[in-house]
């Protein structure tokens, strides 16, 4: 017989080595709990970029049913469309992404200076993205495919110190008879609410999906909910409970329906002034979320910069969103774009990562008294020429208009003690000339980067 202390040994080693096979990563199955909400938020403060990916059967299809080009955004063509349950579910059986390559993926972050990946696990088609035991209508099930595509990312952002998160849908599921969204097939969401269709949705599937996305993937950075219709305080609390109990360093979104611990802006929509609390914007890189194989309208690197500065000197983060093919390809278009933000943030990240907010706010804009919106008050009038992010002691000025000469810093009431470009490794001092509480800093000819010169002025109180 086997003494128990040689059979520990034994049971030990077989551990180590499944921890240790092949494509095996070990990693804690969660986050130690945060000892405040500042703490919990610390990392997202930090991180400023995101990685967003919307991928899913709508792929397929990518913009186009039945030989007729659907308006609207590519993930949102069975709505659309119009398509019933029984045609959309027929996708499954063609859905065989073979090019997928998470470390290429992640990869791909990292060489565009993101911090946080957040991938769409169950849209509103329905159609869960990992091997789900809640319903057998996901990739490992009902596909050709066989692949958990979120077991594998989230093992590729954990061998790469990626913090990884999850789109969940939990209102919207157009697969179910009592999830909300689906009136072609199953009628008005209003009686699936009396009826008590839709509370038993969110207990068959919705929560006990969110329960397994929070026990099988590791540390979970956060789960971004979305369209929250019918989601009462008491049924958006049930899902705050399931995070808090599993993930308690899970952060929430603002789109649960019941309050988050930070505000998601609208689509695409960047706020006109500093918003001192926590916020997100998510946005697209061309017109669309999930894959259009007819939308070419890319965001440039130079639109792309600047918005992520305009974010960051507002108090906010840019969670940019990529749309991969059904074959697991992220367009190249794509990565182009945001590979030439990373070259500029592996230059500039100093004056974005854990940067503050703007000191001024002229720099932003303001109304214009010439042109009224559809309710008769001023449209805001957008100023482009530069922006600021802060740190202690630190001013950076980003230029994406490059002054002539110099640039004329307005009033502050800190003394600038020493000025040079971020791109420059030696910090050449520049020229000051102070006018009372306004400084003039002299400039290069030329402007040192196309995209987005940051100027440095160190402060010290007067």
């Amino acid at each position: 017989m086997m003494c128990l202390r040689t059979r520990w040994t034994s049971c030990l080693l077989c551990v180590m080595a499944a921890a240790t096979a092949v494509g095996a990563v070990t990693r804690p199955v969660r986050a130690a709990s945060p000892m405040s909400q500042d703490e919990k938020m610390k990392w997202f403060r930090e991180a400023k970029f995101g990685l967003f990916i919307h991928w899913g059967l709508y792929a397929i299809p990518a913009g186009t049913w039945k030989g007729q080009q659907i308006a609207g955004i590519g993930e949102w063509i069975m709505n659309r469309a119009k398509i019933p349950v029984a045609e959309y579910e027929q996708l499954a059986a063609r859905f065989n992404p073979v090019k997928f390559n998470a470390d290429e993926w992640v990869q791909l972050a990292e060489d565009a200076g993101m911090k946080y990946i957040v991938i769409t696990s169950k849209h509103h088609d329905g159609f869960a993205m990992y091997g789900s035991r809640a319903s057998k209508y996901n990739i490992v099930d009902a596909t050709p495919f066989k692949r958990d595509v979120l077991k594998e990312l989230a093992d590729a952002c954990a061998k790469r110190g990626m913090r990884f998160g999850f789109y969940y849908s939990q209102a919207q599921d157009w697969h179910e008879p009592g999830g909300a969204g689906n009136t072609w097939d199953f009628g008005p969401d209003e009686e699936k609410d009396k009826s008590g269709a839709y509370d038993r949705y969110l207990r068959e599937k919705a929560e006990p999906q969110v329960k397994e996305l929070l026990t099988g993937y590791g540390p979970v950075c956060l789960i971004w909910f979305d369209t929250p219709r019918m989601m009462t305080a008491d049924r958006g609390q049930r899902f705050i409970d399931i995070v808090h109990s599993l993930q308690p360093a899970c952060l929430i979104d603002g789109r649960l329906g019941t309050a988050g611990d930070y505000r998601s802006m609208g689509d695409n929509r960047i706020p006109n002034e500093v918003i001192h609390e926590d916020w997100e914007v998510p946005a697209t890189l061309n017109r669309t979320w999930g894959y259009k194989s007819y939308d070419h309208d890319w965001k440039t690197p130079e639109d792309l910069t600047f918005k992520l500065v305009d974010i960051v000197s507002k108090g906010g983060n840019y969670l940019l969103n990529v749309g991969p093919t059904s074959e697991g390809i992220i367009p190249q278009p794509s990565q182009d774009n945001l590979r030439a933000v990373g070259r500029w943030l592996k230059v500039n990240g100093e004056s974005i990562y854990g940067a503050g907010v703007t000191p001024f706010g002229e720099e932003l804009g303001g109304p214009d008294p010439e042109r009224k919106d559809d309710k008769g008050q001023p449209v805001f009038q957008a100023k482009t020429d530069w922006r600021c992010t802060t740190k202690p002691g630190r001013l950076y000025i980003h230029l994406f208009k490059w002054p002539a000469g110099a640039f004329e810093l307005p009033p502050i009431k800190e003394k600038v003690t020493r000025a040079y470009l971020l791109a420059d490794a030696q910090k050449q001092p520049l020229a000051l000339k102070q006018d009372g509480q306004t400084w003039f800093i002299s400039l290069p000819a030329a402007a040192p980067d196309k995209l987005d010169s940051v100027l440095v002025l160190e402060t010290a109180a007067n």
